[in-house]
């Protein structure tokens, strides 16, 4: 199953967490308080403990395309992927911050919704103006939120395999392991729910193993 454990806090240290996930997990994303409040470098010191898999910044970046280049500038030699909001558009904006990440060989990923109750209140609503900009911009990946599985198949059905979805909200936010995949996502995001946990890789592996059997429930049309 795809894994991606998020890693936000700033008062935690995580190089041995990372050590001991890194071959039964599929990356790792770090929040913007881990990198503002440990600093960007402790990217480099954390990706050294495991060099594999898909590493995350989630900056939330939402500016003009040069002020979006210059704070990823900050970060982007550590990663292999950066992530955006999709509601400042193209022009200007998400399609600088592309062609700055192409010619570095990295990824973008654009949020399409977010995985908490507020979103429903505008970021829904704006989600076919959203899509149109993701459908345009052709982005390596989108986020689309765990809580609310139909947001990821009504994205799945209108994008279709083109792109990578990414779902947080897994654990602490209430989406149970797998409704996600089940729904169309690639990837879940899970943060709190293996952090947080007095034996994060037994948490890890419990997630794997929800995944998997929700997935095959699926199957079944469970």
């Amino acid at each position: 199953m795809s894994l991606i454990v998020a890693l936000d806090s700033p008062d935690r240290e995580f190089g041995s967490l990372v050590e001991d996930l890194c071959d039964i997990v599929d990356g790792f994303k770090l929040g913007l308080p881990l990198l503002m409040g440990r600093g960007v470098d402790y990217a480099a010191r954390l990706r050294s403990r495991c060099n594999r898999g898909l590493w995350i910044a989630d900056l939330k970046l939402a500016d003009i395309g040069h002020v979006m280049k210059l704070t990823t500038s900050l970060v982007v030699e550590h990663v292999d992927a950066v992530i955006a909001h999709g509601f400042v558009g193209i022009q200007g904006a998400l399609g600088e911050l592309k062609e700055f990440l192409n010619s570095l060989g990295k990824k973008l990923v654009v949020v399409a919704s977010m995985s908490h109750p507020g979103a429903r209140e505008v970021y829904d609503k704006a989600l076919p103006l959203i899509l149109n900009v993701i459908g345009e911009l052709e982005p390596w990946g989108i986020v689309a939120p765990a809580t609310r599985p139909q947001v990821i198949t009504s994205i799945r059905e209108r994008l279709g395999d083109s792109v990578t979805i990414l779902s947080p909200g897994v654990g602490a936010q209430g989406a149970e392991p797998g409704a996600a995949i089940c729904a169309g996502a690639d990837y879940e995001i899970v943060g709190r729910l293996i952090t947080s946990s007095n034996d994060p890789r037994a948490a890890a592996l419990a997630v794997k193993d929800a995944q998997k059997q929700r997935l095959q429930a699926c199957k079944r049309g469970a």
